[in-house]
């Protein structure tokens, strides 16, 4: 009695089942993947909060483009919308000084990762 062994290799049929495995497998964050996210969310907190900063600056200075042009109430409206165009002009010292912090609270972890992974570990 001749017992055959046979093996057929397939790379594509052996790539997806590591990739159903991986969906099912525990997820862990490598280092690369944490020094990005670190550094996306330098960013997001002064984009954020320039943006809600200027879109209140936009209003406020079409309100007073309203005043003057639909009630005429020009020097009202002016003064609005001197205003409004002071909040605009102040979203991205906003977000500047917001992310300024920021980098510098994630600077010591961004810079470990960076060393961690530059040294391959």
């Amino acid at each position: 009695m001749s017992e055959k062994f046979e093996y057929t290799y397939s790379a594509k049929q052996q790539e997806e089942l590591e990739n159903i495995r991986r969906k099912y497998l525990p997820r862990e964050e490598t280092k690369m993947e944490k020094l990005r996210r670190l550094d996306e969310s330098a960013a997001r907190p002064g984009t954020l909060i320039s943006i809600i900063v200027g879109i209140a600056g936009t209003l406020i200075m079409g309100f007073g483009m309203c005043l003057c042009l639909e009630w005429a109430a020009f020097i009202p409206g002016v003064i609005t919308g001197i205003a409004g165009m002071a909040v605009l002009a102040s979203a991205y010292p906003i977000y500047s000084r917001i992310t300024r912090k920021r980098r510098e609270k994630l600077a010591p972890e961004i810079l470990r990762l960076t060393e961690e992974i530059s040294k391959g570990s």
